[in-house]
């Protein structure tokens, strides 16, 4: 089976049908998403219908939540809440139904799913560190979890009862006493200083797992965020990947 999966679209079409384009190379068996199809960005609808007849797996994502009324704002930064407050005036009903009905976590037989930690995955914290990532090895019944949320791809590893590693290699062979948390970055709005659109490959037979990049269309993206008159600095941080 070969996965393909992405997280944090955020509502950035050239984005992600850049990175739809990119899979359609790649032999793709299923795809999964990891949450955050909304905000930020100038096309949620447009976003929501390419992501519903990509795949029927999707988790919640806090923005996702956020803009129908299950997550509060007050956890948002302003540019964020600007955001969700301006999507949730766009969606129609059906939209809004859908991301109401996202699930937390999904799991099958190769591997599980969750927008940040597994550990009270309804408050979306943040994996960043080796002391976070514990609790979500803690928890895990498969060998791999994906995440995305923070924007920025990186793997934790964890062997036996020995300490968590990280670190930023895009290409990993999995190995059969290990445990693994890919975060495979964002499709719409990296953090890492690269502004390329982040995705990643899982292939259960090989054991691999890469994580790539694909550039889009920054300059229209960011153009839409001006032209409805969200904050400059959505736009402006798709340049430098930040």
């Amino acid at each position: 089976m070969r996965y393909g999966i992405f997280s944090d679209v955020h509502s950035n079409l050239e984005a992600l049908e850049a990175v739809i384009l990119a899979f359609q190379k790649e032999e793709i068996d299923r795809y999964l998403c990891l949450g955050d199809i909304v905000g930020y960005g100038a096309n949620p609808k447009e976003c929501i219908q390419k992501v519903r007849s990509l795949t029927d797996i999707c988790c919640a994502g806090n923005h996702d939540w956020a803009t129908v009324n299950l997550f509060a704002l007050d956890y948002l930064n302003s540019e964020a809440a600007f955001a969700v407050l301006w999507t949730k005036r766009l969606l129609n009903a059906q939209e809004k139904s859908y991301l109401e009905a996202l699930k937390l976590v999904y799991k099958n037989k190769d591997l599980v799913l969750v927008h940040g930690t597994l550990d009270n995955p309804q408050e979306f914290n943040y994996l960043t560190n080796v002391y976070i990532a514990e609790e979500t090895f803690r928890l895990m019944e498969t060998n791999i979890c994906f995440i995305g949320h923070t924007h920025i791809p990186s793997i934790f590893n964890k062997v036996g009862n020995d300490h968590v590693y990280c670190f930023k290699e895009s290409n990993i062979r999995l190995e059969e006493k290990s445990k693994y948390i890919i975060n495979v970055g964002s499709v719409g709005q990296p953090r890492d200083g690269n502004p390329k659109a982040a995705f990643c490959v899982y292939d259960t037979k090989t054991k691999e797992v890469q994580i790539k990049r694909t550039g889009y269309d920054i300059k229209t993206a960011r153009k839409k965020i001006l032209n409805e008159e969200m904050p400059e600095f959505l736009g402006d941080r798709l340049i430098i990947g930040r």
